[in-house]
């Protein structure tokens, strides 16, 4: 009999739009023979799910079901794929866990902490081989704040929202007189902001989940983009940035990001599919960690999808290997 799964997509932010991609793809790519797949949006105060004859079927939030000519449809398991609040920040988890329904993302605290920047780099500093550069987490813009960062920190900077995703909110500054306007265009954003030292080097974005019980590191993809940084013009416009993949590093650099990934994953206790961001610096080739993304974009073009099919396999396999991962798992909490 076919599992049934729910494929979760909306969200309360402006990641919205980049959920409803990703799910149109793994909606069309899932295995249909293995799996029946019902598209759940999700949105502040309206949770349904959208029948192809236009009509709007509630979700039951008692046990996340629906009512569907007259019989309960109740599921075996959550593809989640809801990006920003509140499929990846942990609330979304959170009440999944309360209700026992498996989902295919990281846990509600894996998802609350990962969404912070700041908190995130506290926990894998002591991870061997990995480099944080310098920074300053704020919680409020000041003249004292904006003084401790020019005693504290060199330019260029990187500014940007502590939580959320997508690039959005993020400014690069060169010169002193560019702080004010980039910190207000942060906390516009978000009520935390993140300033960090500028690392000059080479970008890359790797892939990480478990499949059968152990982590799998994909191959990188380097990131050339024809703008300063990788922002959100650079990720969602096409001709803007070159993706390569695999990414170009000899073989030391290769199996020493590969080390640092997996120890990355385990040490923030993750789950399903992640894609950790880096940079390898110009003039040591050290590794230096930017931030880890807990529910990766699953467009065609996503980074994942390049990273699967590197390795010749089916991206609708890597999907099934994701859904077996989440029903074993919650097979062996029950």
């Amino acid at each position: 009999m076919k599992k049934k799964i729910a494929l979760v997509t909306g969200g309360y932010t402006g990641e919205s739009v980049i959920s409803l991609k990703s799910a149109a793809i793994v909606e069309k790519i899932i295995d249909r023979e293995r799996y029946e797949v019902t598209k759940i949006l999700i949105y502040p105060g309206h949770w349904h799910h959208l029948t192809e004859e236009g009509e709007e079927i509630p979700v039951d939030l008692n046990d996340f079901s629906l009512m569907i000519k007259g019989e309960k449809l109740k599921f075996d398991g959550v593809f989640n794929i809801l990006h920003g609040s509140p499929g990846e920040d942990g609330k979304l988890a959170g009440y999944f866990d309360m209700i026992g329904l498996p989902y295919t993302t990281c846990d509600a605290l894996t998802s609350a902490i990962t969404m912070n920047k700041g908190y995130t780099k506290a926990i894998i500093d002591d991870i061997p081989e990995l480099n944080i550069a310098r920074s300053i987490q704020l919680f409020s813009k000041s003249d004292h704040e904006v003084k401790a960062i020019q005693e504290t920190l060199n330019l260029p900077l990187f500014i940007k929202p502590n939580n959320g995703g997508s690039s959005i909110g993020m400014s690069k500054v060169k010169s002193w007189e560019e702080l004010d306007d980039a910190l207000d265009k942060a906390f516009a954003e978000d009520s935390q902001v993140l300033v960090e030292e500028f690392v000059s080097g080479r970008e890359f974005s790797i892939g990480i989940y478990k499949t059968a019980g152990k982590v799998k590191v994909l191959p990188a993809t380097e990131i050339v983009s024809s703008k300063e940084f990788f922002d959100y013009e650079a990720k969602y416009s096409a001709g803007v940035t070159e993706e390569i993949t695999p990414g170009r590093m000899n073989e030391e650099e290769r199996l020493r990001v590969e080390r640092i990934a997996a120890r990355v994953y385990e040490k923030l206790n993750c789950k399903g599919a992640v894609r950790m961001d880096y940079f390898l610096e110009h003039t040591s080739s050290k590794c230096f960690f930017i931030e880890i993304n807990t529910v990766p974009g699953q467009t065609e073009t996503s980074l994942i999808s390049q990273q699967v099919r590197a390795i010749g396999m089916e991206v609708k396999d890597f999907y099934t290997e994701l859904i077996e991962e989440m029903l074993s798992e919650g097979r062996s909490t029950k």
